[in-house]
């Protein structure tokens, strides 16, 4: 059963940003949790070293910034009508957002993490590489990452989850984590698993380096079926297998599903000393249509 009891969304109020809101509150009411709607003020004259620390305004700077902030949560929770829902309005300062994102997350005791995947530079410049990759990285807990996208928000209604699985043991995590939130929306678990041809000299072989996908499809089936049983899933688990690069056969089977969340694992048949951001995940994050939930192998579980 999912236990989501606290939710933080982190905002820096940018149009993207603002829509995903509407995921933050529809998954705070489905669940009937509190959301802690948190922006980050930073400010360089936090820095003592900053110059601008010594400015006789600068108290004065970040009071009309914060007033400004609160102001702004304000309008959007009337304009989305969130009166049914707990909200907390919190700024914290800091000379950078994503520590002072995880610090309060940690002092709330957050379940989960709603960020968007794009702020106030807009398209060309994901936050991811910065922001929300460095939440995403360090965090412990799940963090679930929207990108902007047309439609109602797929957190008040799941049809299909999709879970990429490498038959890793935190492939598996994730499956259970999605497993559940298929209970809880009644949507149907989908999991891919993606055969990447091994790269070897072809002097290793004598011969050709090419595995043939035909031979190995049916045992892949197999083993994923064996995944979902193991899960508890039931029959009707979509099991889909796919001969490609990795990233671009994720994204293909969400896009044909067609996924409304993508649930994966930060960390792969590596282990700690290979994360995938930087690889497959932070790839699926960038590039996504759908939500991504991320879940840590030795991290918060959403489980209760």
């Amino acid at each position: 059963m999912l236990k989501i009891d606290t939710v933080l969304f982190a905002t820096d109020f940018s149009p993207l940003a603002n829509a995903a809101l509407d995921d933050a509150l529809a998954l705070a009411r489905t669940h009937g949790a509190v959301l802690h709607l948190l922006h980050a003020v930073v400010l360089h004259a936090d820095d003592p070293n900053d110059p601008a620390h010594h400015f006789p305004d600068a108290e004065e700077i970040r009071v009309r910034l914060e007033e400004a902030a609160d102001g702004r949560m304000t309008s959007q929770l009337a304009e989305r009508n969130a009166g049914d829902i707990q909200v907390v309005r919190a700024q914290r300062r800091g000379i950078s957002a994503a520590p002072a994102i995880l610090e309060y997350a940690d002092e709330i005791d957050a379940d989960v993490i709603v960020m968007s995947t794009h702020g106030r530079r807009g398209l060309s410049h994901a936050l991811l590489g910065s922001v929300t990759e460095e939440v995403v990285r360090l965090s412990a807990r799940p963090v679930l990452t929207i990108r902007p996208r047309e439609g109602s928000p797929a957190a008040a209604h799941l049809d299909n989850i999709l879970v990429p699985v490498d038959f890793s043991r935190h492939s598996e995590r994730a499956v259970a984590h999605a497993l559940e939130f298929c209970r809880a929306y009644e949507a149907r678990l989908h999991l891919l698993h993606v055969f990447e041809q091994p790269v070897m000299p072809e002097v290793y072989l004598g011969g050709s380096t090419m595995t043939d996908f035909s031979r190995v499809e049916s045992s892949l089936r197999e083993a994923l079926t064996a995944v979902a049983n193991r899960a508890g899933a039931g029959a009707d688990t979509g099991i889909h297998v796919r001969e490609g690069r990795a990233v671009a056969g994720i994204l293909a089977a969400a896009a044909e599903i067609p996924a409304d969340l993508i649930v994966i694992a930060t960390h792969g048949l590596g282990g700690l000393t290979h994360v995938l951001l930087g690889s497959v995940t932070d790839k699926v994050l960038r590039r996504a249509e759908c939500p991504v939930l991320t879940v840590k192998a030795f991290g918060r579980s959403l489980l209760g």
